[in-house]
């Protein structure tokens, strides 16, 4: 409604409005390339023990604390990030831990740490006002969105099945 009040009562109006869609338009832009970078999961792996056969990640047991026997296969740290909330980012950490586990046939993940890391705001506004000899106008927009870091830490272990 402001908009079609700026076009109407201000001959200046469309240039503003025009200048200001072309300045959203190039932040508009830069959106998908953030959302790229925030969907990004990474892990490194530092064997440690023997590797077995690669198993499906939903095979993989996650463990707060050490069961009774077990034996490590590799040392685990992965990153995560997500638009939003941090628990996205803490599952993706999680995710990527299993995958690599399930990689190196270790059927369970000793987790044992999960921490936030940086996080990054991004916001953009724009206005513009316009005066004439009976009226001002005032429009704007804005936006923001945040891209959560989490970091884990854990290790691939691999818990021999029961004998009876």
């Amino acid at each position: 409604m402001a908009c079609i009040m700026a076009l109407m009562f201000a001959p200046t109006g469309a240039r503003l409005l025009a200048a200001m869609l072309a300045r959203s338009s190039a932040t508009l832009a830069l959106v998908p390339m953030l959302i790229t970078l925030a969907c990004c999961a990474s892990s490194s792996v530092t064997v440690t023990g023997i590797t077995r056969a690669p198993i499906s990640p939903d095979e993989v047991r996650v463990y707060t604390m050490a069961p009774a026997n077990f034996q490590e296969v590799a040392q685990l740290r992965a990153t995560g990030n997500s638009v939003g909330g941090g628990e996205r980012a803490a599952e993706k950490v999680i995710d990527e831990m299993k995958l690599a586990a399930a990689k190196l046939g270790a059927n369970g993940l000793l987790l044992e740490d999960l921490s936030d890391g940086s996080t990054l705001g991004v916001g953009t506004g724009i206005g513009s006002d316009t005066y004439t000899h009976n009226a001002s106008i005032s429009v704007g927009v804005g936006a923001d969105f945040g891209i959560s870091k989490r970091i884990g830490k854990g290790r691939a272990i691999f818990i021999a099945p029961a004998t009876p």
